[in-house]
């Protein structure tokens, strides 16, 4: 089987979701594919219970349509995955699901993206020919879990944080936290709020912040430059949270702000972790070195006896094993080469959304960019491909 179109977006998760929006507000044919059943498969079924998006509203929508007026500031998980359903309905995108990528390839003599993709539930291959390509596929399409000597003889459960949902099957049990970002942190606060005996390892330097500092952060960053915004927000969380580092939780260098733009990285939007750190609850280890069956081992040579790891050690892209001619865009991580505002686009038609580590406001960011940029060429001359 053959199709033809001319932008295929490869993902239907919030970043493929804006991009099709923004092309559709254009009037620019595009097929959109998803290798699972459904869209933001993320969201619906690999984020835990009690997840809320950790940033205010204003800062969390995707292009041409806000949140309803009555929406609360912080987004629960079930309430944004209601937003993507009626953004689908709105814009009336139609994701080919089941439809998983097997490769991509430019084809330089017809100018145009050759892309093989397999129906799973049928394993029928069907063969794109599409002027332009999008990697939506996002930065979290597999797990990452760290090599670690023993993990794979340890006695007890060993579980990603995609396939955590709830502390409630954890009660009175040693649990283990691999990994201090906004997941992991909130894992452990979960865990121990339902009677967990709760431990985290603090692998980096990291930023603990409230959501109304940095609410209040990323609002003033818009007008005031970004090293006095950080000044400030180090100072509010010195008050709020006092010195951590007795605690085994360091601030880097960088400033909140600034470390986000130019590494990725996120402050921790503190939920009550850090509280229950303080009064020894949740306890704080550095790395682990090995595991012995269900005893791990850390760094300083510490011990503990563990019934289960989560292993909150985020995510990567997979780009890189199906794009074939993405040399231009990605590195060899399949993340993008070039700093964000400048890294949403490739040679030959070759685009991504939802790769620069910026959240919900990037994506909004790369698919206004993407389609306006298709737009200029599309409208310059109409595309013939034989």
């Amino acid at each position: 089987m053959e199709e033809q179109t001319i932008v295929l977006i490869v993902g239907a998760g919030p970043a493929g979701l804006a991009t099709a929006a923004c092309l559709a507000q254009l009037s620019i044919p595009y097929v959109i594919i998803e290798r699972e059943n459904c869209s933001a498969s993320l969201w619906r079924n690999r984020a835990y219970d009690r997840l809320k998006l950790h940033l205010a509203k204003e800062f969390c929508e995707l292009p041409h349509m806000s949140y309803p007026a009555d929406a609360p500031t912080y987004i629960p998980k079930d309430q944004f995955v209601k937003y993507l359903d009626s953004y689908i309905e709105r814009f009336d995108i139609q994701p080919k699901y089941n439809t998983a990528i097997e490769s991509c390839t430019h084809d330089e003599g017809k100018d145009c993206w050759i892309s093989l993709a397999c129906d799973v539930t049928t394993s029928v291959v069907v063969r794109y020919k599409s002027k332009f390509l999008v990697v939506a596929s996002g930065e979290n399409s597999a797990a990452n879990i760290p090599v670690i000597p023993g993990l794979h003889d340890f006695t007890g459960e060993a579980i990603h944080s995609s396939l955590y949902k709830s502390g409630a099957a954890y009660s009175g049990k040693n649990a283990l936290v691999v990994g201090c970002g906004n997941s992991g942190m909130e894992i452990a606060y979960d865990l121990a709020s339902h009677g967990a005996n709760t431990s985290i390892v603090v692998r980096s330097l990291v930023h603990v912040m409230t959501k109304e500092i940095i609410r209040l952060g990323m609002t003033l960053v818009q007008h005031t430059p970004v090293n006095i915004v950080d000044d400030l927000l180090v100072r509010m969380s010195n008050f709020v949270f006092g010195d951590l580092s007795r605690h085994g939780i360091v601030k880097p260098k960088a400033g909140p702000l600034l470390l986000k733009e130019k590494t990725g990285r996120s402050a921790v939007i503190d939920v009550g972790t850090v509280g229950l750190i303080k009064k020894g609850i949740i306890k704080v280890h550095g790395n682990i070195s090995k595991i012995n069956g269900h005893v791990v081992e850390f760094e300083d040579k510490k011990e503990s006896s563990f019934d289960v790891i989560v292993f909150a050690t985020g995510y990567k892209s997979m780009a890189n094993t199906w794009l074939k001619n993405g040399e231009s865009m990605l590195n060899n991580d399949g993340l993008p080469k070039k700093e964000f505002l400048n890294h949403w686009k490739g040679a030959n038609g070759l685009y991504c959304a939802g790769l620069a580590r910026r959240g919900l406001a990037g994506i909004a960011i790369d698919a206004k960019n993407i389609a306006n940029d298709i737009l200029s060429t599309y409208n310059t001359h109409r595309f013939e491909m034989n």
